[in-house]
């Protein structure tokens, strides 16, 4: 695990601070995220929803932008960890799109994944919830 037990419950109150501020009126489905850079520096998002469905911005990538504008997500600085914050008792993982994201942001590290749910918790590896992913290393002829 690259993330110690004290900043996975760092990582929890940011995602569930921004769970709260979750723009989610067609689900009413809130989410938090946080992830956790490379440099030990949190970022948090929540979801955002658009009566055009397909423009709504869910909060796992929500974070990572959030990560990648402050410059702390390069080509060099992955996602270490990502914790995941939802009201419901059922874990939800992340949308395949997302974990697309998340590994465009961790490749090789294989980030760890906590998510958070009721009073349920699960730890996961991102390989485990996205085998054989597809990243920039699949763009070489080599």
């Amino acid at each position: 695990m690259k993330a110690s037990d004290a900043i996975v419950q760092q990582m929890r109150v940011a995602a569930e601070a921004a769970m709260k501020n979750a723009y989610c009126r067609y689900s009413d489905f809130r989410v938090g995220t946080a992830v956790l850079s490379a440099d030990d520096k949190i970022f948090a998002g929540c979801n955002v929803e658009n009566a055009s469905y397909g423009l709504t911005m869910c909060a796992e990538r929500n974070a990572i932008f959030q990560a990648v504008a402050a410059g702390a997500l390069t080509k060099d600085r992955k996602v270490k960890a990502v914790v995941i914050v939802t009201p419901a008792p059922k874990l939800t993982p992340p949308c395949g799109a997302c974990r697309q994201v998340i590994y465009e942001f961790c490749e090789e590290a294989d980030a760890d994944i906590f998510i958070f749910g009721g009073n349920n918790v699960g730890a996961f590896k991102l390989s485990a919830l996205l085998p054989e992913a597809f990243g920039p290393k699949d763009l070489s002829e080599e």
